[in-house]
């Protein structure tokens, strides 16, 4: 058994309170959209469901930090620290798509070591915990191994990124799209999806230029414990701190991803 069994099944507590809430807002008539400071959208089930989250850590874990994306930081006790994103793909959800999930993960020193998403409009959960591999089904009971694909090369893959705006307000919207010209196929799933999707071998590549630490905890160990590689665009383990740019892939691909990016790849 994993170290950290414990807190996966506590992750997977968590997520079905948050999909409890979630799924009752989707697509309701009455649903309240605000806009952040940073003009982004915020519905009244992300914040919804990150006070159910943070009041069972809170009766579970009272030692534990929280990151959450709507009401910030409270402090642990030690080193180890939950990470949640209510809703990832809110745009998605405010507009009834099914496309958007809850991030759960879990960090000790910094460090993700146990991941879970959970996208109940997919009827679809994925989770993994360091040293376990990852796995992915509607709930624990029906979980099945996943693992990344082994295409070798670029002229073969499926290649993943978030939008083409991000890239060129990064200044490489140039290298973005002679990757996608290089590469057999590319698609735009956007936010935890495409990570989803390589981490069970469906694609090859998932690109993002800057998203932030609940954006992409819970999705690190997924990709690595089904056997991918997760860096920032300099090739550092993601994620950093701050702002911080991903670059997923199946492993065989990262280096020339990362050379192609224009960006010193890690050796």
């Amino acid at each position: 058994m994993t170290g950290y069994a414990d807190d996966l099944a506590l992750a997977h507590r968590l997520a079905d309170a948050a999909d409890a809430i979630s799924v009752a807002r989707f697509r309701a008539l009455d649903l309240r959209v605000e806009a952040k400071p940073d003009l982004t959208p915020v519905s009244d089930a992300d914040t919804a469901v990150e006070r159910a989250i943070r009041a069972l850590l809170t009766e579970q874990r009272p030692d534990d930090g929280l990151l959450g994306e709507e009401y910030g930081v409270s402090p642990a006790a030690g080193t180890r620290q939950w990470v949640v994103d209510p809703i990832d793909g809110t745009k998605n959800f405010v507009r009834g798509l099914p496309i958007w999930a809850t991030l759960i993960a879990l960090l000790e020193d910094g460090r993700p070591v146990a991941g879970l998403v959970s996208a109940p409009a997919l009827g679809r959960r994925w989770w993994a915990a360091t040293g376990t591999g990852a796995y992915a089904g509607r709930d624990v009971a029906s979980g099945e191994p996943i693992r990344v694909s082994a295409v070798t090369e670029l002229a073969d893959a499926s290649f993943c990124y978030s939008s083409l705006g991000g890239w060129e307000e990064a200044g490489r919207l140039e290298p973005m799209l002679q990757l996608m010209r290089d590469t057999w196929r590319s698609r735009a799933y956007g936010d935890f999806y495409g990570y989803m999707l390589l981490a069970e071998g469906a694609l090859d590549v998932m690109v993002e230029p800057e998203l932030s630490l609940w954006d992409v905890a819970a999705l690190v160990p997924i990709v690595t414990e089904a056997g991918g590689t997760f860096t920032d665009l300099a090739g550092r383990p993601a994620p950093g701190g701050g702002e911080n740019s991903a670059v997923a892939s199946n492993g065989a691909l990262h280096v020339d991803i990362l050379d192609r990016l224009g960006r010193p790849a890690a050796h």
